[in-house]
């Protein structure tokens, strides 16, 4: 043989052997972290019976499983920290009389402080937006040959084109508006025929979806994002997968997911998972059933998966140098697997923040979910923050009423909210909101009233937790949830070429959009500042007449908020709020800078929120 025959031969050979491997997960790994275990996923036609070998100092493997399928394998590696370092290796799979199986596996340096980050907090406010709908900074990907939902925007179902460089591209506009930090709905790839867009069927949990951008292009999104003094928020389901997800076509093994005799959805029962008195057939329901005929159930029980799912988690953090994590459906996972999953999270980043979607009927029901909360159950999700819905269903209907002092209606809907928060374990680790990507429009909800709007968000950004406004609500955008999920996710104008407004600039902006815009970058430029309404205390006042007071306070600042829901001025005599104004007697209002005399009374106009910083 030639030596020329025999490199043509070793180059067809090694060609092979690579394609005989299809997947390697997580596809590299870091020295150095915490937990010193990796399983790795290794997924290649007939590969269960091959032994795997290799040599690299500090690592070595502690166990092989073989499952179900053929075609995979679990090894669980041990990476010593004070011996391994950063590099690469080669993993030989072998067996007898059949060809060689290689991949190359590197191990990489973690940046510098990674693991003490600090996440998100309630300093932030947090701007939620959908990539799809938010602008298209990229035409070019709108479309992808492999994947079959294509770019349609006259369906409100049907993507739309916007993706990571279009955010990236906006950035400054965030920033401008006052917002801290960014939490998209999911990015990763949603491999499915329709209804692709909203990202919440994830068929890959290792690829950013091509429609959107790459892998790197999301990493250096959240660079960026850090050059302007943003964060980032990571929106992950650990939940239920997409139906086309890469495994659906070989599971590892068949209680990879929740399967059924017939097709089986979750009842939706939230209530079971902590009801003593609850059936097994009902909890098993709520936590197996399938969230949708499109989303398949995963087994939280499955110690592969489930290790398999936290050091995907772990994995985005640390490649994408990630503030925070919101999930998905929090209450539809197994209890305690999400306890270890939020567990491993915040032991490897001890201040990385994490939110859980709460959307439940009672402040019990989501103060029950809050890590370090007290219940007969003694059970601890290690979860941080919570989603205060009650808060949001308070938003929803208390300015368009009004109502007694004995009555929950208005302003008191508003204070009852407040007044369960004994119930949480950290009344700062609330996030709190008008609207999200699933409720209402809230402008619509308020049939586009700017004052209401003006007291709500006031409200939001002075009351205690974390605030998170929709992307367009500071520009009126508006939507019917009533027609269906799309017209309460529509195109930000201006993130379109050829759209007829652009949003994103005040000169492309209307009169009333600037408006709206102009007062929410004031009030949270303001926040920004304000250590008082981050962290300090909340006294707040029956609402009389319709006038809700509180105050936030702390060693150095005061701050007095006066919510008027009435349709004429009214006269607020000032006695019976002595012992949270001590001896202040002016109040100085920090939208308008005008001051007011707190010494008896003061006049507050109709439909205001008066915010004083005190004197």
């Amino acid at each position: 043989m030639t030596k020329k025959l025999f490199l043509i031969l070793l180059t067809f050979i090694s060609i092979s052997i690579s394609a005989q491997i299809e997947r390697v997960e997580p596809a590299f790994w870091w020295v150095g972290m915490k937990n010193t275990q990796l399983q790795l996923l290794i997924h290649g036609s007939e590969i269960c019976n091959r032994q795997v070998t290799f040599s690299y100092p500090g690592v070595k493997i502690l166990k092989v499983n073989r499952v179900c399928s053929p075609n995979y394998l679990f090894v669980t590696l041990e990476i010593d920290p004070t011996i391994a370092k950063a590099g690469k290796f080669e993993v030989l799979l072998k067996q007898p009389k059949k060809a060689n199986f290689s991949f190359q596996y590197e191990l990489k340096n973690r940046r510098s402080g990674s693991a003490e980050r600090e996440g998100f907090s309630s300093a932030d406010v947090m701007y939620l937006l959908m990539p799809d709908r938010f602008a298209n900074g990229n035409p070019k990907n709108d479309n992808i040959a492999s994947l079959p939902d294509k770019v349609n925007r006259n369906i409100d179902y049907d993507r739309h084109g916007g993706d990571i460089k279009g955010i990236q591209d906006h950035l400054d506009y965030i920033k401008e508006l006052g917002a801290t930090t960014i939490w998209c709905t999911p990015v990763q790839e949603n491999n499915y025929i329709k209804y692709s867009y909203h990202g919440y069927a994830i068929s890959d949990l290792y690829k950013i979806d091509p429609r959107f951008g790459s892998n790197d292009e999301y990493k250096n999104f959240v660079a960026a994002s850090h050059d302007k003094g943003l964060k980032v928020v990571m929106d992950m389901v650990s939940n239920h997968s997409g139906i086309d997800a890469w495994w659906m076509k070989d599971l590892p093994m068949e209680d990879w997911i929740h399967q059924w005799p017939t097709y089986t959805q979750s009842n939706h029962k939230a209530a079971t998972i902590k009801d003593i008195h609850a059936a097994d057939v009902d909890k098993k329901q709520m936590v197996d059933g399938w969230f949708d005929t499109t989303m398949p159930d995963m087994n939280q029980q499955n110690p592969y998966f489930w290790t398999y799912y936290i050091q995907n988690s772990i994995w985005w953090v640390e490649y994408t140098n990630l503030d925070g994590i919101r999930m998905d459906t929090y209450p539809y996972n197994d209890r305690d697997a999400m306890a270890k999953w939020a567990k491993a999270i915040t032991d490897e980043y001890p201040h990385l923040n994490i939110m859980g979607e709460t959307w439940l009927s009672s402040s019990q029901d989501i103060a029950f979910w809050q890590k370090d909360a007290v219940n007969s159950l003694n059970y601890n999700s290690q979860l941080p923050t919570v989603m205060d819905f009650m808060t949001e269903r308070s938003l929803e209907t208390c300015f368009n009423e009004h109502g007694k002092s004995w009555e929950d209606k208005g302003m008191n809907r508003l204070y009852n909210a407040i007044a369960n928060d004994y119930l949480y374990a950290n009344t700062n680790n609330l996030l709190i909101f008008a609207e999200n990507h699933d409720t209402q429009r809230y402008n619509y909800l308020l049939n586009g009233d700017l004052a209401k709007f003006k007291m709500a968000m006031s409200f939001l950004m002075t009351t205690r937790g974390i605030p998170q406004i929709y992307y367009g609500s500071e520009i009126g955008m508006t939507g019917n949830k009533d027609k269906g999920d799309g017209d309460i996710r529509r195109d930000f104008p201006g993130g379109w070429a050829g759209d007829s407004i652009n949003a994103f600039t005040a000169k492309g902006r209307t009169a009333a959009q600037n408006e709206r815009f102009d007062y929410l970058s004031k009030l949270l430029n303001w926040r920004k500042n304000k250590p008082v309404i981050h962290t300090g205390q909340l006294t707040h006042y029956v609402p009389e007449n319709d006038i809700y007071v509180y105050f936030r306070y702390n060693k150095k600042d005061n701050i007095m908020v006066i919510v008027n829901n009435n349709e004429t001025d009214q006269t607020l005599k000032t006695a019976r709020f002595a012992e949270s104004l001590k001896d202040k007697t002016v109040g100085v209002d920090v939208m308008t800078g005008n001051k007011y005399d707190l010494s008896t009374a003061l006049l507050v106009p109709k439909q205001t929120v008066l915010i004083l910083e005190l004197q």
